[in-house]
């Protein structure tokens, strides 16, 4: 059985000055979420074996900042569906990668719509909360965890 974790992105700053969306950088707390994260996942034994990151600058940072906190040695693909799909792309990203523990870092609504579409339960994916799916052969899945992250900062 594969899983994966859905990240989505952490805490963005929206006073940046940022041009567009695409480009908006993390805030100070969206960094330190990120870095709880990466060690959080590292120290549970949760670190993914392949990770697929919305093009956008707070996704890509989040999960730079999670890797080096957490130390993880993973390869880390961009995937345009993750910031420009909808929800049946999101899905098929997540059933189609045949890895043991796949983690797909994006946006909302896609990602709680995602959730709920595997799991047929109703979730919200708040910025920067993680969610271990365990995946079905058909393609339905089990959530096993899902974990705001001021669970995490405020260890």
């Amino acid at each position: 059985m594969s899983a994966v974790i859905f990240l989505r992105h952490a805490k963005s700053d929206w006073d940046a000055g940022a041009t567009d969306d695409l480009s908006r950088p993390l805030a100070d707390r969206g960094r330190a979420a990120a870095a709880a994260v990466g060690s959080f996942l590292a120290e549970a034994g949760h670190v993914p074996n392949l990770v697929l990151c919305s093009p956008a600058v707070r996704a890509r940072q989040t999960v730079e900042i999670a890797i080096a906190a957490g130390s993880w040695t993973c390869p880390t693909e961009t995937a345009d569906e993750l910031y420009y799909g909808t929800m049946d792309d999101m899905v098929t990203l997540a059933c189609k990668r045949q890895v043991p523990l796949l983690m797909l870092v994006g946006h909302e609504p896609t990602m709680s719509s995602a959730l709920e579409y595997l799991t047929g339960g109703e979730l919200r994916m708040p910025t920067g909360a993680l969610a271990r799916i365990n995946l079905n052969p058909d393609n339905s899945g089990l959530l096993e965890w899902l974990i705001p992250p001021r669970l995490l900062t405020d260890r």
